[in-house]
């Protein structure tokens, strides 16, 4: 069985370690992109299960790329993430989190 593949894209250095460890610990492959555009170049590459997407990136808002996302990997589980104004919704489709996350948020979610 092959590890299934999270990308972390979020300028935040710190919150992409905390995510990295949470994954690696769980034999997940994690890859971690700092900016919109190299996040959407690995995504390309790497086709992953799970994203995490930061909206407020140096080169972009993260969260207009949700539905090109959804379109090109219908089967990804999409989690958007941002510490300032945060949308409540009730899609399927992705998740929307609220920073900061603890590591007892990400045990409910990913366990």
């Amino acid at each position: 069985m092959k590890n299934k593949k999270v990308l972390i894209i979020d300028d935040e250095v710190d919150f992409g370690l905390l995510l990295k460890n949470f994954f690696v610990k769980r034999d997940y492959e994690v890859y971690v992109s700092y900016s919109l555009n190299e996040g959407m170049e690995i995504m390309d590459s790497i086709k992953p299960d799970l994203i995490f997407l930061d909206n407020n990136l140096p080169d972009g808002f993260g969260w207009s790329k949700t539905e090109y996302i959804l379109n090109k990997y219908p089967g990804v589980l999409l989690n958007l993430i941002s510490a300032y104004y945060v949308p409540k919704t009730s899609s399927t489709s992705f998740r929307i989190l609220e920073k900061p996350i603890g590591i007892e948020e990400l045990n409910q979610l990913f366990l």
